[in-house]
């Protein structure tokens, strides 16, 4: 039996995962040049090429007045728990799970803060809690987008305007990508390595007038790390929000956060970069709709994601394998695809049900994504013909 025949096309660039994310088309270290090496962080200038980035940040992403942003450490990871540690606790808190970073906000409010009024509301893999539950008299913790499922939430009419509590969201993979109304969340995060490619371990926090109400009305119960206080003698740390940073960060990672923004404005800005994110995934939903083998993750396709893209095989001679085997045939598929040096780190998320995901962001070209199906056709038929060559 002759292998299946290879697609005569192959992706211009292989790289298609969901984080580290690509770097935009035309992205070399030149972008760098600029960068204030060798400099003291505290410095002016070096406070001005910060605060220049944060001022872009607000322009593009549109912020309401009033609403700051700051550079943080540790990713969108070390913004989320600057969050939860300094603003949880003087109300009961809901937390929304569906997937496998937001059950850890869970596990952290529950086992780590041990906040004792705690509802999660939790859904499996490829669904999304009910979100008519959520009590907004009480503080309110979810992913935007649910990066290791392919599940979002499908817009913000969900979250009370008149709303009591604050709204703490996890906005890593949804930020430059998704239509957020920011006059919803209270809290939002994320990180540079995601939608705009850029370099991991700097955290962005964005905190409406309301959350800074609460961090200078209350002090929590449990001691506060240095790299999560916001506050000196009960007022907000302004100079956080001025370009000051509580340690020291990369000017290298910055610059390349400037043109990864720089990217975003000659797309056509936030909507530009939102078009490009829709464009990418539609290319994988319209081969879903005609390729019997594969579905989404994502039940609902109003909840299913731009830009992590999760897939499952449902071809019944696959699903009918045991557990192990069933398990291991998209892991193999994978594989073979990055031998081929066609896709790489697609595979679904470690802790996610075993399957594909694709990142389908605005730095991924669509011509890459659309080389990039016949392949996965490929990889399913060579998998495929391997089981009946066992049998």
């Amino acid at each position: 039996m002759s292998p299946p025949a290879k697609p005569p096309k192959r992706p211009e660039n292989p790289r298609f995962s969901s984080g580290p994310c690509t770097k935009h088309k035309g992205w070399s270290l030149d972008a760098l040049k600029g960068a204030l090496l060798g400099r003291n962080h505290r410095q002016p200038e070096i406070k001005a090429r910060i605060e220049a980035a944060l001022h872009k940040t607000r322009a593009l992403l549109k912020l309401p007045d009033g609403y700051r942003v700051a550079l943080v450490p540790a990713s969108d990871t070390g913004a989320v728990e600057m969050a939860l540690w300094s603003l949880l606790g003087p109300r009961g808190v809901d937390v929304l799970a569906w997937e496998a970073f937001s059950s850890d906000w869970v596990s952290d409010i529950v086992e780590q803060l041990k906040i004792a009024d705690v509802r999660a509301l939790t859904a499996p893999y490829g669904e999304l809690p009910d979100l008519a539950q959520v009590d907004f008299s009480r503080d309110v913790v979810f992913a935007w987008n649910g990066t290791t499922s392919g599940v979002r939430v499908p817009n913000a009419d969900w979250i009370a305007g008149d709303r009591e509590g604050l709204t703490i969201c996890d906005a890593t993979s949804a930020v430059f990508a998704q239509d957020i109304d920011w006059r919803k969340l209270d809290v939002a995060t994320y990180s540079w390595q995601k939608v705009l490619g850029g370099e991991a371990q700097h955290g962005m926090l964005i905190l409406s007038p309301r959350a800074i109400e609460r961090l200078e009305s209350y002090t929590p119960p449990w001691p506060l790390p240095k790299l999560f206080r916001m506050t000196n003698k009960g007022k907000v740390t302004e100079d956080l929000f001025e370009g000051q940073t509580i340690n020291t960060p990369s000017m290298l990672c910055l610059e390349d956060y400037m043109d990864a923004l720089a990217f975003v404005e000659t797309i056509g800005g936030l909507k530009g970069a939102m078009a490009r994110a829709d464009a990418n995934a539609k290319v994988i939903g319209d081969w879903v709709a005609k390729t019997p083998w594969v579905d989404f993750v994502a039940v609902d396709p109003a909840t299913r994601s731009n830009t992590s893209v999760c897939l499952k095989v449902v071809d019944p001679e696959v699903t009918a394998l045991s557990p192990k085997s069933r398990d291991d045939f998209p892991r193999r598929m994978t594989a073979r695809l990055e031998q081929e040096g066609v896709a790489y780190d697609i595979a679904a998320y470690r802790a996610a049900p075993p399957g594909l995901r694709v990142w389908t962001g605005s730095t991924v070209e669509t011509s890459d994504i659309e080389a990039l199906m016949p392949w996965l056709d490929w990889a399913f038929a060579c998998e495929k013909q391997s089981l009946a060559q066992a049998a």
